[in-house]
């Protein structure tokens, strides 16, 4: 790539985009001085790391943006590498979906839950916990001490129109929220006191049901001393799985390190009120090269963007940050007050700290014995495909395409991506087919290989207006980048429409194509009469079948999902009085069209926020099966269609 004038690279700080000819965000970085930074990429190669001039090699010009100061520019990297994640920059991912334990502060009547995934809004968390079969015993000690509920809000919304209580009252692990059977002050305090256990400060409540037990039994109401007794040796068994703490009662995070030249293991310990409360573990491909230093301040950023378990006061690190400056501005916001990070020497800090190394060791074994088996298995797949179907290189990124419907009706088609071998989830997409009218595989799959590669082609060209303009938006890019092999589900058919479509953009020789026959497991190219039969046993015959079916999972369960709106639309569609927010929310009250049939006229029309007329037309509705020519078998409003979906 050509260097950019100096002159026209601000001194200012902001994060700076390597992108290739297609369009594609290689790599993403920040500086203090955009100028200096990025000036010293344009050297001699030779004294450049190796994965830099890899970088440089495939790079076709570099972007800025210029931001206020360094710690705007940290915090402009890591939304940049969030969202487009690109190759050349250090990846974290957890070693593993740890569970969290979640209380529903947005909630009327919060619940405590054992979660994982997604953070959500409205919703505190506490951990992340190694163990949850740990976490799962210390809820349910915790419960006999504070009776919360733990029902799905459906479930809660039943038992509330019933007006009693399930089975869990009955048996102490409920206070009967749902039928009224507690305060909401008595219920609060306790939801209370259960955040205050779970953030590690068990002092205060073990002193007050000792005290609140003395008190019972100086009255002589010896029953009420021994139900608090029991509560009492609950908080403290709960308390017993945590099984390290620090002399005094503060809160802190320790981080661990292990890293080689490729990878890394870092954990993190969360300290809370002198007590580890949870951990997070997070696997590191360094496929840039960082100094130690440089690791940490990734890793802060990263694990403090949007951190459940909350940025503490102190952070104990195994070496200072590069840009210690900029990471303690950008901790401190996320605070709201100031952060101090430290390099533990001695004491039972440093002993902590060990304990976390030791326990990334392990995990960076772990990984490395699992990653060597996996990455070897996935090289020898891509390697023999570029050889077995004549690839001008190995296919990195593959693209399959798949169909759904059902006798020609809710046609879809789905675009699954692996990379690397490996699932690529977030570049997903789903069709819904407008063209097509009936039963017509191949008219469908070229409408929807026509729009994805027509999408490739616009958003690869060059965008208007001067690369790296100050306060620039970068455009979307989400199908700028070209598969290295391009697949279909089905036979010679569909392999001629895919080339029709190539042909018409031009992209036959930029896009390699291929079909993959469910009948004998044949692959049909372009230019060869006869088709490929892989060796059954063939680790690139898998990966072709993995794609395959996943193709057809997304496209099967995208066509489900449409059909059963449909089906639902259908059945409520007409009453009069009865509009989509109120269709909407009838569903969502009692839990579906199921349970909608299964109520009483009664019931219907008394629901208070639906007038009386439309309940007893949604009932009447419901029960009364429509005319031959609003479907075939129809009952209770709902389509009875059997077939098999076709794909």
């Amino acid at each position: 790539m050509r260097r950019p004038p100096p002159g026209s690279i601000p001194d200012a700080p902001g994060s700076y985009q390597f992108l290739d000819r297609d369009g594609r965000i290689l790599y993403v970085g920040k500086a203090k001085s955009l100028r200096q930074r990025l000036g010293s990429y344009f050297q001699d190669p030779a004294a450049l790391p190796p994965r830099t001039v890899q970088m440089l090699a495939q790079a076709d010009r570099v972007e800025w943006v210029v931001v206020a100061s360094e710690a705007e520019a940290l915090l402009l990297e890591h939304n940049l590498i969030s969202r487009f994640q690109p190759r050349f920059n250090v990846r974290l991912k957890d070693d593993k979906t740890y569970p969290w334990l979640a209380v529903t502060v947005g909630d009327t009547w919060p619940r405590p839950a054992v979660v994982r995934g997604r953070k959500r809004s409205g919703v505190r968390y506490f951990g992340p916990y190694p163990n949850v079969g740990a976490i799962r015993e210390t809820l349910d000690l915790l419960l006999r001490t504070y009776p919360l509920r733990t029902c799905t809000d459906g479930k809660f919304r039943r038992h509330e129109r019933l007006g009693r209580p399930c089975l869990l009252f009955h048996i102490d692990r409920c206070s009967g929220p749902c039928a009224g059977l507690v305060s909401h002050d008595e219920y609060d305090r306790m939801v209370a006191d259960l955040m205050t256990f779970l953030a590690g400060e068990t002092g205060p409540l073990e002193r007050g049901l000792e005290a609140a037990m003395r008190e019972a039994a100086s009255r002589l109401d010896f029953e009420r001393a021994s139900i608090v007794r029991d509560q009492l040796a609950a908080v403290r068994a709960a308390d017993s799985v945590r099984q390290m703490e620090l002399a005094r009662p503060e809160d802190v995070d320790v981080m661990g390190m292990v890293e080689d030249e490729l990878e890394a293991a870092v954990q993190v310990f969360h300290v809370r009120s002198g007590k580890v409360v949870g951990r997070l573990g997070l696997l590191v491909d360094k496929v840039e090269d960082l100094t130690p230093a440089a690791l940490v301040s990734r890793v802060l950023v990263d694990v403090y963007a949007d951190a459940a378990a909350g940025v503490p006061r102190r952070i104990l690190v195994p070496v200072l940050p590069d840009d210690e400056e900029a990471v303690l501005s950008y901790l401190a916001e996320r605070r709201g007050g100031p952060v101090s990070l430290r390099v533990p020497v001695r004491g039972a800090k440093r002993a902590l700290q060990q304990t976390v190394e030791r326990n990334a060791e392990e995990a960076f074994r772990r990984h490395r014995l699992q990653r060597t088996s996996d990455h070897n298995s996935r090289a020898r797949a891509l390697e023999s495909l570029q050889r077995e179907l004549s690839l001008p290189e190995a296919p990195l990124r593959i693209e399959c395409y798949d169909m759904s419907h059902l006798q020609g009706t809710d046609y879809v088609g789905s675009m699954v991506v692996f990379e690397d071998g490996l699932a690529k989830k977030s570049d997903y997409r789903r069709f819904n087919v407008a063209t097509v009218a009936g039963n017509d595989d191949y008219a469908a799959m070229e409408e929807v290989l026509t729009r994805r590669l027509t999408a490739m082609v616009e958003t690869g060209r060059p965008e208007p207006g001067e690369a790296g303009a100050a306060g620039a938006a970068l455009p979307s890019r989400r199908f700028a980048y070209p598969p290295q092999l391009l697949l279909l589900d089905g036979g010679l058919g569909q392999l001629h429409v895919g080339m029709r479509v190539l042909e018409g953009l031009g992209l036959t020789d930029r896009v390699p194509i291929a079909s993959l026959a469910k009948s004998f497991e044949e692959v049909f190219v372009p230019g060869r009469e006869a088709p490929i039969r892989l060796p059954r046993q063939s680790e690139a015959l898998y990966l072709l079948q993995q794609l395959r079916d996943e193709a057809h999972r997304f496209a099967v369960s995208y066509h489900r999902t449409l059909r059963g709106r449909r089906m639902v639309t259908g059945a409520l569609d007409g009453i009069e009085g009865l509009g989509p927010k109120r269709r909407a929310r009838l569903l969502e009250q009692f839990g579906g069209l199921a349970a909608l049939r299964a109520l009483s006229k009664d019931e219907l029309t008394g629901v208070t926020w639906l007038p009386a007329a439309v309940g007893a037309a949604v009932f009447e509705r419901l029960h009364t099966p429509l005319p031959a020519d609003r479907g075939t078998g129809a009952r209770g409003g709902v389509v009875a269609a059997r077939g098999k979906v076709e794909g």
